[in-house]
């Protein structure tokens, strides 16, 4: 059996999704892929139904009755991903802003180097970002520094949402303890990572904003962010992470 599953949330994103799975899948190393989507209006599901005809055993989908945001998303995945033996489990977005092609390196740091959790990151060597205006960039460019002066974690891209992990990773963190659903779901993962004394790296890419769909970013997950780091800490602080 195959042991890499990428997992990809998906709500209407029915202009990725095709280009996105065959992407994936054609890869020269092997990988399987669940999309969990959130019931999409625009029938993202119903394509993902018909490519499963076509890979048959490499193609999975979970779909959930509403949107119920991107940290639960993949709480959802990751429990499938555990309960159906796949030892290297991936986050990825659906709309090519993450290079398929960079799926191996995480993979290789992973496999074949000592990291329990590889990041792609956009600015561990330089800032690696096109097509977003330099607002956003500043943006989540410093939420990182943020991110590393309130937990301490050693981290350039603390909102990276392209990853591997480890199962053990995954089974040593309480998954029903995750509580944030928008980027800072994305901190609150590495952060429960790294209180776990598990290892992390880093292994640069280039993120290339989307050119189809929309953006899912809004005012409330920028605040949850925010905020979500202090009381990350605090909860860590008291021992109640």
């Amino acid at each position: 059996m195959n042991n890499c599953i990428v997992i990809i949330p998906t709500y209407n994103e029915i202009e990725n999704i095709e280009s996105i799975i065959r992407a994936v899948l054609s890869q020269h190393k092997v990988f399987h892929v669940l999309i969990v989507d959130d019931n999409s209006p625009d029938h993202t599901a119903d394509k993902v139904r018909l490519l499963q005809t076509e890979f048959e055993g490499r193609l999975f989908l979970e779909n959930r009755k509403q949107k119920s945001g991107l940290g639960t998303a993949y709480v959802h995945g990751f429990k499938w991903a555990l309960a159906h033996n796949y030892e290297f489990i991936f986050e990825m977005d659906a709309d090519f802003s993450h290079n398929p092609n960079d799926l191996e390196k995480l993979y290789n740091a992973c496999h074949f180097g000592d990291a329990d959790l590889a990041i792609g990151s956009r600015y561990v060597t330089g800032v690696n970002v096109v097509n977003w205006p330099l607002s956003r960039v500043l943006m989540s460019y410093f939420a990182s520094v943020y991110v590393r002066m309130i937990t301490g974690m050693m981290i350039h891209d603390a909102t990276a949402g392209f990853v591997c992990y480890k199962r053990s990773v995954l089974e040593k963190i309480n998954l029903d303890k995750i509580k944030f659903v928008g980027y800072a779901f994305q901190i609150e993962m590495k952060y429960r990572t790294f209180c776990n004394k598990f290892n992390i790296a880093e292994v640069p890419i280039i993120f290339t904003d989307r050119t189809k769909g929309q953006s899912k970013m809004s005012n409330s997950i920028i605040v949850e962010a925010v905020f979500g780091v202090i009381s990350l800490r605090l909860k860590k602080i008291v021992n109640r992470l």
